[in-house]
C-alpha cells in the first residue's frame, strides 16, 4: 500500500536489524506494552511469531525501504467459528526518530481505508494506555471515538496493571468523515 509519503509493505526477516535498532529504545515499547528488544535474535523471534499476521506491515518512507515503524490490522474470527469477523483492531508503533512528523496517522488512515474498502470491515478498534498521549493523538486524528476504559488491563510483559482506553471507528463514521474531507 502507498500514501503520499509512505510505503506499507510486508515485513521480512531482512528487516530485523533495522527493527531492532528502533525496538530497543526504552521510550518506544513500554508505552505500547512490550519490553524493549535486547538483541537481534529477539527481534527475529518477534518477526516470525508476532509480526506475522496477514495484515502486518513495515511502515517505510518512500525512497527508503527501511522500516520506521510497524502497523497492523489484527483480524478476528467470529465466536465459536473459523469465519472472519467484520471487526478488527489497529495496532502500531513508530521509531522515536520519526515521532511528531505525522507518519503514524498517515499510515493508520491508509490501513483504515484498506480495512473498510478492501477487507469489508464494519468496525476498527484501537486502544492505548492512558499515559500514551502520542497514541491517543494518532487515534484522534484518524477519527476514532472513545468507547470504554479498562481500569485494570493486565500487561503481562511488565506483570502490572494499567488503565486501557478503547476507541472505535465504524465504517459509517469513517464514510461521513471521508465525505466531509472531500467537500
Amino acid at each position: 500500500m502507498e500514501t503520499e509519503r509512505l510505503i506499507l509493505r510486508p515485513i521480512t526477516e531482512e528487516d530485523a536489524e533495522r527493527i531492532f535498532v528502533l525496538a530497543k529504545d526504552p521510550d518506544v515499547g513500554p508505552m505500547a506494552g512490550w519490553v524493549p528488544h535486547k538483541n537481534i535474535g529477539e527481534t527475529l523471534y518477534v518477526i516470525r511469531n508476532v509480526l506475522n499476521g496477514p495484515e502486518c506491515y513495515a511502515v517505510c518512507l518512500k525512497g527508503d525501504d527501511r522500516p520506521v515503524g510497524i502497523a497492523e490490522l489484527m483480524l478476528r474470527t467470529k465466536p465459536d467459528s473459523d469465519e472472519l469477523s467484520d471487526e478488527c483492531e489497529l495496532g502500531y508503533w513508530l521509531g522515536k526518530p520519526y515521532w511528531g512528523q505525522g507518519i503514524m496517522p498517515e499510515a493508520s488512515k491508509e490501513l483504515i481505508r484498506h480495512a473498510f474498502e478492501d477487507l469489508g470491515m464494519s468496525k476498527v478498534w484501537c486502544g492505548h494506555y492512558a499515559e500514551n498521549k502520542q497514541s491517543a493523538r494518532v487515534q484522534e486524528k484518524c477519527g476514532f471515538r472513545y468507547h470504554h476504559t479498562e481500569p485494570n488491563r493486565f500487561v503481562p510483559q511488565f506483570n502490572e496493571y494499567r488503565v486501557g482506553i478503547n476507541n472505535l471507528l465504524t465504517k459509517e463514521d469513517w464514510e461521513k468523515r471521508q465525505a466531509d474531507i472531500n467537500k
